[in-house]
């Protein structure tokens, strides 16, 4: 081995670590620039979070890089991501960090992804509904989905920006635009409402969260999601005074937190707990895993309407299967009725967004 050569490398991969975004070096130096991979690392898949430094942005990217499935972790946002991606390239994982500023460097960012984790957006804050975030945050996917359907058509997407019940129809329609659209690879993240309903519930049970597991259908916001406590696994009966107590907090779960929080924020913890649980579902799903189950925000046909949230089965292409959800009892096919009604104008209002 040529020492000199050796060094030259090892000077190459450090420099790429530090200035992936400009690093060059003359043609007479020998030096070409090293490909950004930690020496004897594990392969994996290649993800971007657009919205890396914001509330949510930064414990998920954090947790991210945690995650063994992770090769190339991509931090973008138009602001802070140099520190960001400075202080989490500094944890002792696999995976390498590259971080990126400004719309002008978004194609880079999103180049070559195998998912894209979308947090971008303004956070919630007391006395406002996720409706309310709606004319700002619109504009923001328009823009993250028109570079995704530029630079990475085929990455598996997951769509945290509120209200996802109008932004992934607006993702839905930026694709399809484009020519790009792949149902099956559009996701919005209600895992925190299954998250939440596994938490809550267990309470009352007496258990622990993780032997519990609560399906929950319909939308992210408020009435449109519902909890389908019948079909609670391991199987259980509730008084009506604890279905009325569960559905309301589980769907109220996200103003539960913005007032506790008083103006210093909304959900962005479990939400970026939530959003990883989900990312490593799709990494496994992408990686071969078989019974890959979760609950999602998707284009379907288990109701009359266009999106709907139910469990699907993600694979290698994303949503592989997507399940009916079984039998309801009167209170849930209430409920239901309630929030078809609710879901719809929501998902119009992101269409029209687009097609005005």
């Amino acid at each position: 081995m040529n020492p000199t050569f050796d060094a030259a490398q090892r000077i190459a991969r450090i420099s790429a670590h530090l200035h992936p975004s400009n690093f060059q070096m003359g043609e007479s130096s020998g030096l070409s620039r090293e490909n950004c991979r930690a020496k004897g690392g594990a392969p994996g898949f290649k993800v971007a979070i657009l919205g890396a430094a914001g509330g949510i942005g930064q414990p998920l990217s954090l947790l991210m890089k945690m995650n063994p499935l992770v090769s190339v972790l991509h931090l973008y946002d138009v602001v802070n991501t140099p520190g960001v991606t400075s202080d989490i390239s500094h944890m002792d994982t696999g995976a390498v960090v590259r971080g990126f500023l400004g719309q002008q460097q978004l194609e880079d960012a999103l180049t070559g992804m195998d998912l894209v984790i979308i947090p971008a957006g303004v956070p919630r804050k007391p006395g406002m509904t996720r409706d309310d975030l709606f004319n700002i945050n619109a504009g923001i996917v328009k823009t993250l989905c028109e570079g995704i359907a530029k630079c990475c058509p085929n990455a598996i997407v997951n769509l945290i920006s509120n209200p996802v019940n109008s932004t992934v129809p607006i993702a839905a329609e930026v694709f399809k635009k484009a020519g790009t659209f792949d149902p099956k690879r559009l996701l919005g993240v209600t895992m925190l409402d299954v998250v939440r309903a596994n938490t809550f519930v267990a309470e009352v049970l007496g258990l622990d969260p993780r032997e519990v597991d609560v399906p929950v259908v319909g939308g992210h916001a408020g009435i449109t999601i519902l909890p389908l406590l019948s079909q609670v696994k391991p199987p259980c009966s509730f008084t009506p005074e604890e279905i009325d107590y569960l559905t309301a907090r589980i769907q109220n779960g996200g103003t539960e937190v913005v007032e506790a929080k008083a103006g210093a924020g909304s959900a962005t913890l479990s939400m970026a707990y939530a959003a990883v649980k989900f990312a490593d579902a799709c990494l496994r799903a992408l990686r071969g895993d078989a019974g890959v189950i979760q609950c999602a925000f998707i284009s379907s046909q288990v109701t009359e309407l266009p999106f709907f949230a139910s469990k699907v089965r993600l694979g290698r292409t994303g949503v592989e299967e997507i399940y009916p959800f079984g039998p309801l009892n009167e209170y849930e096919r209430a409920g239901l009725e309630k929030a078809k009604k609710e879901l719809a104008s929501s998902i119009q209002k992101g269409i029209s967004f687009i097609r005005k």
